[in-house]
């Protein structure tokens, strides 16, 4: 039987969203008026809001998992498309008319921009599900770090997931000594910062994608709070393309 989302999802009572804890003792900057009370487009939104976000991601996953692998035995393209295009039919999905006026992600994304690399196709989410910031090698760049701080203070989003994965590209380029053109140099030199010489290729993902995590909180003030505070999970872990797992690391 598959697993329905709805089972796990709360109802419109998170209301303020104190799942973060902010308040005014708090370390962490408000943005905006996103915590005002008998607010309906709020409401509606958080009843498609689960109340365990990180139980949320790796449940989706493995929705995800046994779809991507049952495709791969499928013997034609539309076989495959069945399979894969049934992950949606259990979904809490919100009409265009609320999503309009606000938006309410329940996890942040900091993942590759490998085209291999869906978070709304790997952790089986819904449009508005989660905040993904993508960019290759998925390096602890300053726009990066601003857009996740304005997912946890604006969108109060409660978890954070770094994820490297398989096969990374910018990882193998960056373990290779070949010259690049200069904004490719730039692009990968945080990456050669993040590993060691003389590791394989996944341990140096693994490296890379660890190093980012702890710089998200070693340059952002905010999410270093917030972390210590315990209003926020920050979570490191890695993409198998071919299983389809995703694992926390």
């Amino acid at each position: 039987m598959r697993f329905n989302r709805r089972n796990f999802l709360l109802g419109s009572g998170i209301g303020a969203l104190g799942i973060l804890g902010f308040s005014e003792q708090s370390d962490c900057l408000e943005i905006g008026n996103f915590t005002q009370k008998n607010n309906p487009i709020r409401d509606t939104i958080n009843s498609c809001r689960p109340s365990n976000s990180l139980e949320a991601l790796m449940q989706g996953n493995q929705r995800f998992v046994r779809a991507w692998q049952q495709s791969n035995a499928a013997r034609t393209t539309t076989e495959r498309a069945s399979i894969m295009s049934s992950l949606w039919l259990d979904h809490c999905f919100l009409t265009s008319s609320v999503l309009e006026n606000e938006q309410a992600p329940w996890a942040t994304v900091f993942t590759c921009a490998d085209s291999r690399v869906s978070p709304e196709w790997i952790f089986n989410t819904a449009p508005s599900d989660l905040f993904v910031i993508r960019s290759a090698g998925n390096t602890a760049f300053d726009a990066a770090i601003a857009s996740i701080e304005y997912s946890v203070t604006a969108l109060k989003s409660p978890l954070i997931m770094v994820m490297g994965h398989s096969n990374c590209g910018a990882v193998k380029a960056a373990r290779q000594s070949e010259p690049l053109p200069p904004l490719l140099e730039e692009l990968i030199a945080p990456i050669r910062a993040n590993i060691h010489p003389n590791t394989d290729l996944e341990q140096s993902i693994k490296e890379n994608t660890w190093n980012t995590t702890q710089q998200l909180i070693k340059n952002s003030e905010l999410l270093a709070s917030a972390s210590k505070h315990g209003s926020l999970k920050i979570i490191t872990s890695y993409f198998d393309i071919e299983s389809g797992n995703v694992y926390i690391i």
